[in-house]
């Protein structure tokens, strides 16, 4: 009999403006290998961007928040497997899954632990180190509650799986590794000739990408002064005003807001500038830098989980001059150039690419549909997690449900 799974998202999946959409949409791949029925179910609206999952047979419903019609939605539903796509999704509509479909396998894809993005970013807005205290903040517990009571949380990092296992001591059985997938390698894009000027991409709801954007305003005119024919090309989704104020032609600093195509302005591209002051997860930007044959400057929090056998597609540097004089020199030798794009390549054979995680995360997913009960049982704190007086989020929507109703 054909398996179900009920994805539940914040907001409906928008590949081309977001990672988490792509991500999304490489699940749902996943899944769909293992032949699973699939259901999206989401509270927001969907735009202009927003993926045609129908295309992909896909079911698709929108639910009312802090409403017991979703009892009813997922009771007709019987999901076997049910997806949050991040832990505040779980927050919202846990609890109600729990009640009503109490055997169903429940996973979070937490795309990055929110946690250490915002630890780093305190850190980084007071200008000092990140110190341990950093970590402990309300989103740290909220996140880390989640993690329990779900059956498996999806990791996408490395580095996030050991800040996990080994500092927080969250049981390795409770998360699997599953980064970035890629299903082809095309080696075939232009040649470092027939490319130029310097290109950034990010979507600016999200504030590392903001923040980037600010720092390379402050190196550009250093990269310009000794490359006076190179542009800086600044993409991004949902720019607000505030970004296109940046935006100056005499200094080759071109904010132009939405790629039509990243593949498009990736493959003409000479060189990625991405000094990425904090953050978590792995960054899109750069995974497709790869795919595109597009040598990058990065930060280490840019690279952070990404590099293979410490390969990489250009240079990691923290530092300001250092980063002026590298893009400087990636942009100007052919042969460098040529070598990192190389290294991109070698990195997405042997870290990224879809084979290498396939079969892993199917039978992880088969495991637990068969041995549910004991897996359930080994996590203790999970079952602390689910006692009813810890859970301030069912009461606050149980009681915003009632206001409605009145």
């Amino acid at each position: 009999m054909q398996k179900h799974l009920v994805i539940i998202g914040t907001v409906w999946p928008e590949p081309n403006s977001t990672a988490a959409g792509s991500r999304m949409l490489q699940l749902i791949t996943l899944f769909q290998k293992q032949n699973f029925k699939i259901t999206f179910l989401c509270s927001a609206s969907k735009t202009d961007f927003s993926f045609d999952l129908e295309k992909l047979n896909i079911v698709t419903d929108s639910i009312e928040l802090n409403s017991e019609s979703f009892n009813n939605q997922i009771a007709l539903l019987q999901p076997d497997v049910v997806l949050y796509d991040r832990f505040m999704t779980e927050e919202q509509y846990g609890w109600r899954v729990k009640e009503v479909c109490p055997n169903a396998l429940t996973i979070i894809d937490t795309e990055d632990l929110h946690f250490l993005r915002k630890a780093r970013e305190i850190a980084f807005k007071q200008n000092r180190e990140l110190v341990f205290e950093d970590y402990i903040s309300d989103v740290f517990k909220r996140e880390l509650a989640s993690i329990y009571r779900c059956d498996l949380s999806l990791i996408i990092s490395e580095h996030e799986m050991k800040l996990l296992t080994q500092t927080f001591k969250v049981d390795a059985t409770l998360l699997h590794y599953l980064p970035f997938l890629v299903d082809v390698i095309n080696t075939n894009h232009p040649n470092f000739s027939e490319r130029a000027h310097f290109v950034s991409i990010g979507n600016f709801l999200h504030e590392p990408n903001w923040q980037t954007v600010l720092q390379l305003k402050k190196l550009w005119k250093s990269i310009k002064k000794e490359l006076p024919e190179a542009e800086l090309h600044i993409y991004g989704a949902y720019a607000t005003e505030k970004v296109f104020q940046l935006h100056n032609e005499k200094e080759g600093f071109l904010v132009k807001g939405r790629a039509n195509s990243v593949g498009e302005v990736f493959s003409y591209a000479r060189v990625l500038l991405a000094p990425i002051p904090f953050g978590a997860g792995l960054k899109g930007k750069l995974l497709e830098s790869m795919q595109f044959g597009l040598p990058n400057v990065t930060s280490t929090i840019g690279a952070e989980s990404m590099q293979f056998e410490n390969l990489w597609n250009g240079f990691i540097t923290d530092d300001e001059k250092d980063f002026v004089a590298k893009a400087i020199e990636l942009y100007s030798d052919e042969n460098l150039w040529n070598e990192f794009q190389q290294n991109g390549y070698a990195i997405l054979e042997n870290k990224f690419k879809t084979n290498l995680f396939q079969n892993e995360f199917s039978n992880k997913i088969d495991y637990l549909l068969n041995n549910l009960k004991e897996h359930r049982q080994q996590n203790f704190l999970g079952q602390v997690f689910q006692h009813q007086s810890l859970q301030s989020t069912k009461f606050m929507s149980k009681w915003i449900e009632l206001k409605n109703k009145n």
